[in-house]
């Protein structure tokens, strides 16, 4: 048996969500909760990985014995109980908030169906201080027609692509197909612009770009049109700049089965 997590953290003060040797990571501060909580070493898999940063909604991971071990009925805790437990061990930026029991054979990563991905903008002209490390702050208000734009621009995105034109350079993926589902822009009513991104998988910085692209279109910059044949150039040059890591949260994630989460 595994334990699933759900995890909410705010990425601005974590070096991500890989561990990384003497620095704040989330796999690394749920590791050293998970040993405090069971009192032997665990290991905590996620369900993908999150840059510097980055923020998450709904981000999950699985705990486990070591493999090394020899732990059966490991779990001395009601598994409805395990959020509690874990956060009273956890630093402010993060927090559990919901867990349920699944098999050994789950793999939080590989049994993922679809992500979901939600980047915030604030294109008013005075700085925020309380959107600082919350949403990309580009200090130059957009038109409403800028934003119309964006939302048809975003239209394109939709359907099974090759996104290598949205790719950073680093990384080390074979195949760079990815189908995405949902592509919506939005004003909210606090003013912020909302784009949600939703697929089947994603490439390295490609919800960032992807963001970075669209303000380029609300900017007149890039036009709508032009969407299509950057996608089917796979010429990263041609797509917008990086979006920084500060509007991006990781909103919502999808498996085969709905998880029944806990928290008593």
């Amino acid at each position: 048996m595994k334990i699933l997590i759900k995890v909410k953290y705010d990425g601005s003060s974590l070096n991500g969500s890989q561990v990384q040797p003497g620095l704040p990571t989330v796999q690394g501060e749920l590791t050293a909760a998970a040993r405090e909580v069971f009192g032997f070493d665990c290991d905590v898999t996620g369900c993908s990985r999150t840059d510097s940063g980055v923020h998450a909604l709904s981000y999950c991971a699985s705990i486990s014995p070591r493999e090394d071990s020899g732990r059966g009925n490991w779990c001395s805790v009601p598994v409805g109980k395990v959020p509690r437990a874990l956060n009273s061990k956890l630093p402010s930026s993060i927090s559990v908030c919901g867990a349920c029991s699944v098999e050994n054979s789950f793999h939080p990563r590989y049994d993922v169906v679809s992500k979901e991905y939600v980047y915030l903008i604030s294109d008013s002209a005075v700085r925020d201080p309380f959107l600082v490390c919350r949403a990309w702050q580009i200090g130059r208000p957009l038109s409403e027609d800028g934003i119309v734009a964006m939302s048809r621009a975003g239209a394109h995105f939709v359907g099974r692509h090759d996104f290598s034109a949205f790719m950073a350079s680093g990384s080390d993926v074979a195949v760079t197909e990815r189908e995405i589902t949902l592509l919506s822009v939005k004003r909210r009513g606090d003013g912020i612009i909302e784009i949600t991104v939703a697929a089947d998988g994603f490439l390295y910085n490609m919800v960032r770009i992807i963001a970075g692209t669209l303000v380029a279109v609300g900017r007149g910059v890039i036009s709508e049109d032009e969407i299509p044949s950057i996608i089917n150039s796979r010429d990263r040059s041609r797509a917008g700049q990086t979006a920084p890591p500060d509007g991006l949260y990781l909103s919502e994630v999808k498996y085969k089965e709905p998880i029944n989460w806990l928290y008593e």
